[in-house]
C-alpha cells in the first residue's frame, strides 16, 4: 500500500465521518475535500477543482434555472394539479406516481434531470397536500437512480457497458475459443429494472413511515397565517377553515346572515357550481346559495358556533379553495396606513376596497386596541395597521395603487403564464440537443436554461437564486475525492484484495461479492470509475469459475446504481436539503434499500438469467 493510497484512506474516513457525525454542513465537508487532497499532494490543483467544471454539476446548475423557469410560468402548478386529481391525497399513492414517472423519465435521460425537474412539482404538492417533503424526495431519488436501470442508454455504466465488454472479448478472444461477441440489446436489462423498482416501491410504500424523517411541511400549522401573526392575532382572526352549506339550505345574503357581526367570521370566498365559479373578497350583497363551498376565517369555537346553528358542515381539509390556499398564492398580512395616503379619512366600504382589490380586511389595530367590528365603515387614520388576507397577486396591485405600507414581503413569485409555451420550447429544446443530436448533457441544459433568461422568463439574479449552491459545493468536492480513489490505485487494491479473499466461489456468490463491490466503490468514488474497474475483473473471475462473464459485467453496470447509504450520488446531494435530510436519514433508508437492491438483483440472476 503506496503513501497516497493511506491519504486518501484517511480523507475519505473523515469524509464519512463528517458526514454521519454532522460536525460540518455537507457542503463545507466538500470543499474540505478539494483543499486538502490538493495540500497532502495526492492531487494536482486543477484535479482538486476539476469538479467545479464537471458534466454532473454543470448539469445539475443548469437543470435547477430550468425548474425555477417552468415554475415561473406556472407549468408546474398544473403539474402539481394534475397528479392531486388523478391520484387523489393519498401520501403513498402520490409517492408511488411520482417515484414511477421519474423512473421512466431516467430510463432514456440522466436520473439527475428526471429528479431536477421533477423536483419543484414534488414540493409544490408537499406544501398543498401540508405533508413532509421529506416522505416523498427520497422514494423519488432513490426511484430515478434506479430508472437508469430499465434501459441500456439509462446510466453512464450501462451505455459504456457493450464496450468495456467487447474490449474484454478482444483481448481474451484465444480463451473464448473465437467465439463472436455479442452485445446486449436495449432493453436486455428492463426485467431487472422493473424487478428492482417496483420493489423501492413496495419497500417505501410499507415502511417510509418509519425509516424517512417525519419533520413536518414547511406550511405553518396554522393555516396561511405566519407564526408572528398568529402570535398576535391568533385569538381574534383564527386561521381558515371550508364549510359546505348543505342541499337545502335557503338562498341568503351575506349581509342577511350576519356572519361577521354575529360570530366575527370574516368570508373570504365564496365557490359555486362545484368550484367553477369562484368570488374572493366577497361583499355583504353576496348570496349564499345550498351546495356551495365557503373559504373562512374565525377561531375554531366561532366557527363550531356558526355551523351549530346554520346545520353547515366543515370539511376535514380544504377541497375547493385548495390551490387559493396554498401559500405561495395567497396569505395574510400587515399594512401601514402612512402619512397623506389616499386611505386616510375613508371608509373601505366607501373606497370599495373589497371589490376593486379583492381583498378581506380582518382586523384593524389602532394603538392598543383592535377593532374587529364594523372595519367596513370604519373611517381610517394615519398610522392604522389593516390585518388583510388575499392572494400575493392582488396584494401588488394594492401597492401600486394605494398608500399603504406592508409590513411583510409579497410571498409567491408572480407567474407569467403567457410564457408557458417559451419555456416548455426551452425544455424541450435541451432534450432535444442531449438525446437526439447526443450534445453533451451540461451543454444541453445550459442552452435550454440561457434560453430562458434571455427570453425574459427568469431574470439572470432570479436563475442565480435558484441554484441550490450547497448541492453544487458539495459534489464538486466529492467529485476529486473519487477521483483521487481511482488514480491511486487504492480501488483497484482493495478489489484485487477481496477478491483474491473469497477464493473459488459458487457463481451465485460470486455474482453477490462482484455487486457489493462495485456498490462500494460507486459510493465513494463514481458509478463510472467503478465500473470501468470492476468490468475486466468481474469477467476474469466470472470465467475462472465457469461461469458466464458478460453475466458479470451485468451485475456490475446495475449495481453501479446501488448507492441510497450515503448523500454522494448526484441525486441524492440533489435532494438532500430540500427534503431537509441528514446523513443518518441516507443511512437508515438507504442500508434496506441496498440489501434489497442486491437481493432482488439476486434474484433476477437466478431465475431470468439461469445464474
Amino acid at each position: 500500500m503506496t503513501k497516497d493510497m493511506i491519504i486518501v484512506f484517511c480523507l475519505l474516513g473523515l469524509a464519512i465521518f463528517l458526514f454521519v457525525t454532522d460536525l460540518l454542513r455537507v457542503d463545507l465537508v466538500g470543499l474540505l475535500m478539494m483543499v486538502l487532497l490538493p495540500l497532502t499532494g495526492v492531487l494536482s490543483a486543477e484535479q482538486a477543482i476539476s469538479g467545479l467544471s464537471s458534466n454532473a454539476v454543470v448539469s445539475i446548475i443548469a437543470v435547477m434555472i430550468i425548474g425555477a423557469g417552468l415554475n415561473k410560468t406556472g407549468v408546474m402548478n398544473s403539474i402539481a394539479g394534475q397528479i392531486i386529481k388523478i391520484v387523489g391525497r393519498s401520501e403513498v399513492r402520490i409517492m408511488a406516481v411520482i417515484s414511477l414517472t421519474v423512473a421512466f423519465i431516467s430510463s432514456f435521460m440522466q436520473n439527475i434531470g428526471a429528479a431536477a425537474l421533477f423536483m419543484p412539482a414534488t414540493m409544490r404538492i408537499s406544501r398543498q397536500l401540508n405533508f413532509s417533503p421529506g416522505r416523498i424526495l427520497m422514494p423519488m431519488g432513490f426511484c430515478a437512480i434506479i430508472g437508469g436501470c430499465l434501459t441500456l442508454v439509462g446510466s453512464s455504466p450501462l451505455i459504456m457497458l457493450n464496450d468495456l465488454m467487447q474490449g474484454w472479448w478482444q483481448n481474451n478472444s484465444e480463451a473464448m475459443a473465437s467465439h463472436p461477441f455479442k452485445p446486449y440489446g436495449l432493453f436486455t436489462v428492463t426485467p431487472i429494472g422493473v424487478a428492482l423498482l417496483l420493489a423501492a416501491v413496495v419497500y417505501f410504500a410499507l415502511f417510509g413511515r418509519k425509516i424517512l424523517p417525519a419533520g413536518l411541511c414547511c406550511l405553518d400549522d396554522e393555516g396561511c397565517m405566519d407564526r408572528r401573526l398568529q402570535e398576535i392575532y391568533g385569538d381574534e382572526v383564527g386561521r381558515s377553515y371550508e364549510l359546505a352549506v348543505p342541499a337545502f339550505y335557503p338562498s341568503q345574503t351575506l349581509g342577511e346572515l350576519q356572519i361577521r357581526p354575529r360570530y366575527h367570521i370574516t368570508v373570504v370566498g365564496i365557490a359555486k357550481n362545484d368550484g367553477y365559479q369562484k368570488e374572493f373578497a366577497p361583499t355583504k350583497d353576496s348570496v349564499v346559495e345550498a351546495g356551495d363551498s365557503l373559504w373562512v376565517m374565525s377561531s375554531e369555537k366561532n366557527i363550531q358556533r356558526l355551523v351549530d346553528e346554520q346545520g353547515w358542515l366543515v370539511k376535514p381539509e380544504h377541497e375547493v379553495f385548495a390551490d387559493e390556499n396554498f401559500p405561495d398564492e395567497s396569505g395574510v398580512v400587515e399594512g401601514v396606513v402612512i402619512p397623506h395616503s389616499n386611505l386616510s379619512q375613508h371608509t373601505m366600504e366607501e373606497l370599495q376596497f373589497r371589490r376593486l382589490f379583492q381583498i378581506n380586511p380582518l382586523a384593524i389595530v389602532r394603538g392598543d386596541k383592535i377593532i374587529m367590528d364594523e372595519i367596513n365603515v370604519t373611517e381610517l387614520q394615519q398610522g392604522d395597521t389593516i390585518l388583510m388576507q388575499g392572494r400575493w397577486k392582488q396584494f401588488r396591485l394594492l401597492t401600486d395603487q394605494m398608500d399603504i405600507a406592508l409590513i411583510d414581503d409579497i410571498r409567491g413569485e408572480e407567474l407569467k403564464p403567457e410564457r408557458t409555451r417559451c419555456a416548455v420550447f426551452f425544455l424541450i429544446l435541451a432534450l432535444t440537443l442531449a438525446l437526439v443530436f447526443e450534445v453533451k448533457l451540461s451543454i444541453a441544459l445550459l442552452t435550454g436554461a440561457l434560453g430562458m433568461i434571455l427570453t425574459r422568463i427568469i431574470p439572470a439574479d432570479r436563475a442565480y437564486e435558484a441554484v441550490d449552491w450547497r448541492t453544487v459545493f458539495l459534489l464538486s468536492g466529492l467529485i476529486p475525492l473519487g477521483k483521487a480513489f481511482e488514480i491511486t490505485g487504492t480501488a483497484a487494491y482493495i478489489a484485487e484484495k477481496v477478491l483474491a479473499t473469497i477464493g473459488t466461489p459458487s457463481p451465485l456468490l460470486l455474482m453477490l461479492v462482484i455487486s457489493l463491490l462495485t456498490s462500494f466503490f460507486s459510493l465513494v468514488a463514481s458509478n463510472v470509475g467503478a465500473t470501468v474497474l470492476m468490468v475486466p475483473l468481474a469477467m476474469n473471475m466470472a470465467f475462472s469459475i465457469g461461469s458466464d462473464p458478460l453475466v458479470a459485467a451485468l451485475v456490475v453496470a446495475v449495481s453501479a446504481s446501488n448507492t441510497f447509504i450515503l448523500p454522494t450520488h448526484q441525486v441524492n446531494a440533489l435532494i438532500m436539503r430540500p427534503g431537509g435530510y441528514r446523513t443518518m436519514d441516507y443511512m437508515r433508508a438507504g442500508l434496506g434499500m441496498t440489501v434489497l437492491y442486491a437481493g432482488v438483483l439476486m434474484l433476477c440472476l437466478k431465475f431470468v438469467f439461469a445464474i
